[in-house]
């Protein structure tokens, strides 16, 4: 049976890991111990690698929603005989409240069968495939739990229909009539661990995450423009936090294409810092702010002191360092796109514009880091030492390139945020000699950009000094201040990308990018509105939000002609940009007005810059 498309798919999640399950009800990727461990159903990335199926027997339509507030699942199946509902989460832990969610999860995965009309024939097909695929673990049935070990990983199965057994798979069909109910629970545990899998009852364990889950939706109420996408997204966001360290992966998946048949296929379910710092700023404009110290203080101790090598730009969730990238080739890939990487080698690399992102997160967030860790400052005053150093260094760019380093205007620009904000931040985290310090170079790197970034030729700010090249990360520009949206560079700026990159609403990053960028595209809309084109800007965005699939799901990029998404998801760096959007365009809407008070606490970060 052919896998669903990347869009097709919904995302569950309980704090440590996700599952992805498409429209036929088959979960075809969950990687249960954590985000970035290797998977019990791969079958995204091969067709032998694993899955988990509950579905009508025929021929059948399915429509799909979350239940109000929460990642819990529920997909309807309509067949010509009835009518069948599948609801499907992640379990957490029992009682969890508000910010207790994703903490301590059981790591169980539940579906539960409702017959709504009619009857309807159903099958499931639990094919569990451990490492990425390459391990088969035999099936033993004791006691009614279907038990599968192997390696590392146990899984079991417990179920309230009959299921029949072959060395490495069970199938069961069943009857769902209206008013019955049936429940599938599979529960995981590390093989060593001490631990049996928890199996808790599965209506029970959807009850209690659907309270779990609005009850963290309760605390975030977000009341600014696109209020119902913001909140779906912050969700999403939360769903991508590992609950123990507080860090947010950049994605579900790993390999998943750009381009299908291409190359570029890497593992993105790592903590980048660059996406750190727009996820905080994301979850303040969505009135997600509590957690802002403990966030901090993890990327201190992720990043340890720095000394003179390039600040490690990505972590795994606990901090880990070491993330060497390598092939799995037994794998096919997604609709044969290969190599299929995990494991991704850009830890290695100098990404200059991580020091400007983590200084000016923090400088947005600087009232709920009052007062101050020794930690928290340290780390500050380190990447702006850094960003004097290394501000005129090449760098591979935060689109990590890994063909060579160059002088990006958007790394520079960066380098000149980390020195505007630590001169913001004075007193508190450095002497009156560093504030002088990082005052003279942020004056020095804001006129080297403006001199070297600016060409005249093409009649826009280019993606690298003295290149014809355009590159939409220089829209990052207004949004951090360094130009204000109306300056008419910027102006030109944003009319040449959107006129060369840009198709539909969907925008490219550069003239050889194979489909629009999601978060680039969303960058454009907040900079129309940061520059007063408010209805320009809403055109922009309605048009996007359209994009996403029927769950409100993001994938990276969006290809330009067909529509289809493309690269890992969902991925957080896109509904992060949907949330920045919309609070520009709040906050343009508000000065438009004149009612500054419309405008959320700390959304006037970036003024004070000049043109």
């Amino acid at each position: 049976m052919r896998t669903g498309r990347i869009s097709e798919h919904g995302f569950l999640a309980d704090g440590c890991s996700a599952a992805l399950v498409d429209r036929a009800g088959a979960v075809n990727w969950w990687c249960p111990h954590r985000f970035d461990a290797p998977s019990v159903f791969g079958r995204l990335l091969g067709g032998d690698a694993g899955y988990w199926s509950v579905r009508p027997e025929g021929e059948f339509t399915s429509t799909r929603s979350y239940l109000d507030d929460t990642l819990v699942l529920r997909t309807v199946f309509t067949t010509a005989t009835g009518t069948a509902a599948v609801t499907d989460t992640l379990a957490l832990e029992p009682g969890a409240r508000g910010h207790e969610i994703g903490l301590r999860p059981p790591r169980v995965l539940a579906r539960v069968v409702e017959g709504l009309s009619g009857e309807v024939p159903m099958r499931t097909d639990y094919v569990p495939r451990f490492e990425y695929g390459r391990v088969r673990a035999y099936l033993v049935e004791r006691d009614g739990v279907i038990s599968a070990a192997a390696g590392v990983c146990r899984l079991d199965l417990r179920a309230d229909v009959p299921l029949t057994l072959t060395d490495a798979a069970a199938v069961g069909r069943f009857t769902a009539r209206a008013g019955s109910t049936h429940r599938f629970t599979l529960g995981y545990a590390p093989t060593y661990s001490g631990t049996e899998p928890a199996l808790p009852d599965a209506a029970r364990v959807v009850a209690d995450a659907v309270t779990g889950w609005r009850s963290w939706a309760d605390l975030h109420d977000y009341r600014g423009e696109y209020r119902d996408q913001v909140r779906r997204s912050a969700m999403v966001v939360q769903g991508m936090t590992y609950g123990p360290s507080g860090a947010v992966v950049a994605a579900a998946t790993a390999s998943l294409p750009e381009q299908i048949g291409g190359d570029r296929n890497y593992d993105y379910r790592f903590v980048w810092l660059r996406d750190f710092s727009l996820t905080l700023q994301a979850l303040w404009r969505a009135a997600c702010p509590d957690e802002a110290d403990r966030q901090f203080t993890w990327v201190a101790r992720a990043i340890g002191r720095i000394g003179d090598a390039p600040v490690p730009i990505m972590y795994g969730v606990e901090g880990e360092r070491d993330l060497t990238e390598h092939d799995l080739d037994h794998l096919a890939g997604y609709e044969g796109s290969r190599p299929v990487l995990v494991g991704n080698d850009a830890w290695r690399q100098r990404q200059n514009d991580v020091l400007g992102e983590v200084l000016d997160a923090a400088w947005l967030m600087r009232h709920y880091l009052d007062p101050m860790s020794p930690e928290v400052r340290h780390l500050l005053h380190t990447l702006a030492d850094q960003a004097v150093l290394d501000w005129h260094r090449p760098d591979a760019g935060m689109w990590e390139a890994r063909d060579a380093e160059r002088h990006y205007v958007s790394s520079k620009v960066q380098c000149w945020t980390a020195l505007d904000r630590a001169v913001r931040f004075g007193p508190r985290i450095g002497g009156p000699a560093d504030v002088a310090r990082w005052a003279a170079a942020r004056d020095e790197v804001r006129a080297t950009v403006l001199d070297r970034g600016w060409n005249e030729r093409v009649g826009a700010f280019t993606g690298a000094f003295d290149s014809d090249d355009l590159d939409a990360s220089v829209l990052i520009m207004p949004l951090v201040g360094f130009l204000p949206a109306d300056d008419p560079r910027m102006r030109a700026t944003m009319d040449v990308v959107e006129r060369r990159l840009s198709r539909d609403g969907l925008l490219r990053r550069w003239d050889d990018d194979p489909a629009g960028f999601v978060i680039c595209s969303f960058w454009l809309a907040a900079c129309r509105a940061e520059a007063g084109e408010i209805d320009r800007a809403r055109q922009m965005f309605e048009q996007l939000a359209a994009r996403a699939n029927d769950l409100g799901l993001y994938a990276e990029q969006i290809d330009q002609v067909t529509g289809e998404q493309l690269g890992n998801f969902p991925q957080a760096f896109s509904h992060i940009g949907l949330i920045i959007a919309a609070g520009r365009i709040t906050d343009a809407v508000a000065r438009r007005a004149g009612d500054r008070a419309a405008v959320p606490t700390g959304a006037a970060h970036t003024e004070g810059a000049t043109g």
